[in-house]
């Protein structure tokens, strides 16, 4: 029986969704985290250059300055203000050369909130008690179902420049262990400017 452009359309489909890989192999991941750690670097030096001038960074003072505070009254410093501006640049680096080689693998800024019923994680709107990494790698189009995960932080004290993970690890400790209970996160990773990928 002679095969319809239909039949030849649909089995053209059906071969496209078998060779869409379900998740990135490490080689791939690989390249995911070099782009991460150049998207770092890029943020935190066009903030420096844009704000303080060229070849120019804050100071401690600078660093520690409060520029205004929250809704809840606490201290809103500089260093928090100049991170915000860097994860912005950041992920637009991200997306730009990301997008379209894995644009169904990777999520900037999910958020994943605790089933009432399985007490697990999966993506939610609720701000209330939930977690939001910087960004996720995952299986295809599906972020509930957890490859890799990524937050960049931004020292901007000489001492946090200088041991951006703390003695002993402790600030990837602090930074990453809130992740521990999603499912597929055993790997979290910050990115850091001066260190690149820390686990």
């Amino acid at each position: 029986m002679p095969s319809t452009p239909a039949v030849v359309r649909a089995a053209q489909a059906m071969r496209g969704l078998l060779t869409l890989k379900d998740f990135l192999n490490e080689a791939e991941v690989a390249q995911v985290e070099a782009v991460l750690v150049q998207c770092a670097r890029e943020a935190d030096f066009q903030v420096n250059e844009r704000e303080y001038g060229q070849g120019k960074f804050p100071d401690d003072k600078e660093c520690n300055r409060v520029v205004g505070h929250d809704k809840l009254g606490r201290k809103i410093r500089r260093s928090m203000e100049l991170g915000t501006m860097k994860h912005e640049v950041a992920f637009a680096c991200v997306e730009r050369e990301l997008g379209e080689k894995f644009p169904d693998h990777f999520t900037r800024e999910p958020r994943y909130g605790k089933e009432p019923t399985t007490g697990g994680y999966s993506i939610t709107d609720t701000r209330w008690d939930s977690l939001v990494p910087d960004l996720v790698l995952h299986f295809v189009r599906n972020a509930n179902h957890i490859q890799r995960l990524y937050d960049f932080y931004f020292p901007c004290t000489a001492s946090k420049k200088s041991n951006p993970l703390g003695d002993t690890g402790e600030t990837v400790r602090q930074k990453l262990d809130k992740y521990k209970e999603l499912s597929g996160a055993e790997q979290p990773a910050l990115v850091t400017p001066q260190l690149g990928i820390s686990r």
